[in-house]
């Protein structure tokens, strides 16, 4: 296990949910969250062996789902697999994601598509996908009388709203992910449909260390490096020499709390919007960030 989770409960008993980007990261405390209070958890993540690994670790009959979701295939085969797991989709959480930044003057349009596939056409077509088992069941259940609440948590960022220098593409889908987010609820507030999202602050997480520790990730053929420029870290106050924990809390200039966040923390506000506990909140942004006013996560 990646975390310890907060909680551990029946409140997601008979639940079945979907989190992308679960093999690491923020995607896997969630999963590690919702398993801890019964939710059967289809682990979705462009790495087959870590989302193997995640799922046998959380139990609860979990399941992994391996496929690239900038695949126009991809979002639909992965909710026809979720909804033959359990009855029916309950729970999504689209938190797949990575940085590939540039300054606008030498960002190329692979850069900037790349973005927005990943953070907002992905979530859309996942969505768009799940409709049957959301929007459309819901609806049959209100009219019987006998409704029953469906949730779905997009990750978005500070950055949707502050803007990031170096990040304008992850930035302007972040953003675009927000008007996705309210317009679905709206459509699907008669369905028991919650749809919100979490805006996170400097969450620690591979993807804010710094680039020179030349970690990468492989997307559509590309090998993308991992991180934030070190100058990007030195000018928001870190040092990007430091040898750390890359998943510990470091202190943090701007931020009320004066620390960057845990993954763990990203995750209990996940499970927040997740739960029956937000049955009353939809169409929200979440600031998650410790009192921070801009940022990346």
């Amino acid at each position: 296990m990646l975390t310890t989770p907060t909680l551990s409960s029946k409140l997601l008993d008979g639940k079945t949910a979907i989190v992308t980007g679960a093999g690491n990261g923020i995607g896997r405390a969630t999963a590690e969250a919702l398993a801890a209070s019964g939710a059967r958890v289809v682990v979705s993540d462009l790495d087959g062996g870590l989302a193997q690994e995640v799922a046998g670790e959380i139990g609860n009959g979990s399941v992994a789902f391996a496929g690239d979701l900038t695949d126009a295939s991809v979002p639909d085969a992965l909710v026809e697999f979720a909804a033959g797991v359990g009855e029916g989709i309950d729970i999504i959480v689209n938190s797949a994601g990575y940085f590939w930044d540039a300054p606008l003057h030498r960002m190329t349009d692979e850069q900037f598509q790349a973005m927005i596939d990943i953070h907002l056409v992905a979530p859309f077509r996942l969505c768009r996908a799940a409709a049957p088992y959301f929007r459309d069941a819901g609806r049959a259940e209100a009219e019987e009388g006998n409704p029953r609440y469906r949730k779905i948590v997009n990750v978005t960022s500070l950055a949707a709203s502050f803007g990031t220098p170096g990040a304008g593409n992850y930035a302007a889908a972040k953003s675009g992910l927000i008007g996705l987010t309210k317009t679905l609820a709206t459509e699907w507030g008669p369905s028991n449909v919650n749809v919100n999202a979490v805006a996170f602050g400097v969450i620690q997480t591979r993807f804010g260390a710094p680039q020179s520790a030349q970690q990468t990730i492989e997307v559509g053929g590309r090998e993308i490096v991992l991180g934030v420029p070190d100058k990007t870290l030195a000018a928001m106050g870190f040092d990007p020499t430091e040898e750390r924990d890359m998943f510990a809390p470091r202190p943090m200039f701007g931020s009320a709390l004066g620390r960057t966040g845990t993954i763990q923390e990203a995750a209990d506000a996940i499970f927040w919007l997740a739960s029956p506990l937000s049955d009353f909140v939809t169409g929200q942004v979440i600031p998650v960030s410790g009192g921070a006013r801009g940022g990346l996560s």
